[in-house]
């Protein structure tokens, strides 16, 4: 019997990825390839391709290190196709291999492009279950079976009975199962936020440097200052120094934003999930140890676990029973074009210029910055949801479209009428000023409602959910807030609508004049 090319993607870098569980090094050959395909189906920030090349490169050397065959293909190699498609055919011409092995991928269209390769490619096509996860897509789609809403508080206490985690005689240890409202203080400005963990690049990593570099010129984004761990080994370092110097005051302040701090009290191990070189079991483990040896309080160990165990798992499910048709919903009729300063960060509202700057720089956002400012403005201002999903993809290092889509359609944008949240997550001024410093170096006023001055957050706030209103007025989460607005002086109302029409206006010029997404 004759062996298998085995093909590892970017975001497999596992040694027990389903591909490679039952490899023979005497007659399989890993097949592992940088394809243009995959570098501008959407143009990715630069940080985010030279982190997946460097990775890859490093894991090849880790298979070879082991005896086993790695045909690696370069983005610069001079006959490199381009598509994965054509590096699969050229490898198994090359080593006449007639049987692929592969794991599925984290994004529809590859695998749709995966189920056609055995028509196309003259190969025997395998496609293995990725059991990185802690929820199947089976048993998922059996948990939401019946229910008219699906809701990720419900499912997360299903997957800690599952996986038995921080449980105690089969009930939550502690005696409740989120943690959440002990999670939302404002930002204590006299903290010393530990410094995250940073690699010095490597030869290889240089190498892959200089290659983005020139071959990605046009791309979003910064290179200067790389220190993305690039290896299992390294990896492993960050979720050890986030559990010790992190995670005792991850929970207290998960919510926070401090101006010029973009990491604060966060894991930054979501590159390296998403990537493989982690596993969300051992994350999860070494957080519930870190409560039990009485390291880190039950508020940061529950609010840390429900976000790998709860909504990671959750948006993944979701994304796999709701694919394709979940990337054209649009439930808001959302029409407007994505403001031109989420690329340059030339705003004067000072949140959003954070952190675009931030996201610039490094690829990387924490969750209230992508979902509080970033996301709530792209809501508040009915941008398209197609336009946001695809910022979204290009600009952080750990988005793909199997946590990016639901996270913005449907958490951000509710742009699946409420299937996987149970109502928008708008918010005006008020919330970024309590959870942040950024008002205090405003060109805007936080506390003005109406007028030139005012806080756009704070009209348009108020404009989303008037002219929102038939299709968000039966909402029963919403139904106190709609009684304040019903509530307010006409003169108020008026003034609402003409701030927010001229305020809309000048993005709609703006992005008429659009002057270039590169940096």
């Amino acid at each position: 019997m004759s062996g298998a090319l085995r093909l590892v993607l970017g975001d497999q870098l596992a040694r027990s990825i389903t591909s490679l569980a039952d490899l023979d090094p005497a007659r399989d050959v890993v097949l592992m390839a940088e394809v243009m395909d995959e570098v501008t189906y959407v143009k990715h920030h630069k940080r985010k391709i030279a982190f997946l090349f460097s990775a890859m490169r490093h894991f090849a050397e880790a298979l070879r290190a082991e005896g086993i065959i790695v045909d690696y293909v370069r983005l610069d190699a001079p006959d490199n196709s381009g598509s994965f498609g054509g590096e699969v055919g050229r490898a198994a011409a090359r080593h006449d291999l007639h049987r692929l092995v592969v794991t599925e991928p984290g994004e529809y269209r590859v695998l749709a492009a995966m189920r056609d390769w055995q028509d196309q490619l003259d190969v025997a096509v395998e496609i293995r279950g990725d059991e990185r996860f802690m929820c199947t897509p089976e048993r998922f789609a059996d948990w939401a079976s019946g229910r008219k809403q699906l809701r990720m508080d419900f499912f997360y206490r299903e997957m800690r009975r599952d996986h038995d985690v921080l449980m105690e005689d089969g009930a939550p240890v502690g005696g409740k199962w989120n943690y959440d409202a002990d999670n939302r203080q404002p930002p204590d400005l006299s903290l010393a936020v530990p410094p995250p963990l940073s690699f010095a690049p490597d030869a290889i990593t240089d190498d892959v440097l200089t290659l983005v570099g020139k071959r990605c010129a046009d791309h979003f984004g910064a290179l200067a200052d790389f220190g993305f761990a690039v290896t299992r080994d390294q990896a492993l370092q960050v979720l050890d120094h986030f559990i010790t110097h992190r995670l005792p005051l991850f929970g207290t302040y998960q919510d926070a934003m401090i101006e010029g701090e973009p990491w604060m009290y966060h894991s930054h191990i979501g590159f390296y999930l998403n990537a493989g070189l982690l596993l969300p079991a051992e994350a999860v483990r070494a957080a519930e140890a870190a409560w039990h040896d009485g390291h880190a309080p039950l508020n940061a160990v529950e609010g840390f676990i429900r976000q790998i165990l709860g909504w990671r798992e959750f948006v993944r499910g979701i994304y796999w029973m709701k694919m394709p048709d979940y990337a054209g919903m649009n439930f808001l009729e959302a029409d407007r074009t994505l403001p031109d300063f989420y690329w340059t960060g030339e705003t004067g509202m000072n949140c959003l210029a954070q952190s675009i700057d931030a996201t610039r720089r490094y690829a990387y956002a924490h969750h209230i910055q992508r979902l509080m400012v970033l996301g709530n403005f792209a809501l508040l201002a009915g941008v398209r949801p197609d336009q946001v999903n695809e910022w979204f993809l290009v600009v952080y290092a750990d988005a793909y479209e199997w946590v990016e889509l639901p996270n913005v359609s449907g958490m951000v944008l509710f742009a699946d009428g409420g299937y996987l949240a149970s109502k928008p997550y708008a918010a005006g001024g008020a919330y970024i000023n309590r959870m942040s410093n950024y008002c205090g170096n405003c060109r805007y006023k936080v506390a003005q409602k109406t007028g030139p001055d005012a806080c756009p957050f704070n009209y348009l706030y108020w404009d989303f959910l008037i002219r929102n209103r038939p299709r968000l007025g039966n909402n029963a989460r919403l139904g106190m807030i709609y009684r304040s607005l019903d509530k307010m002086a006409p003169e108020r109302v008026a003034g609402i609508e003409a701030d927010a029409a001229v305020f809309l206006a000048s993005l709609d010029e703006m992005s008429a004049d659009e002057h270039g997404r590169q940096q």
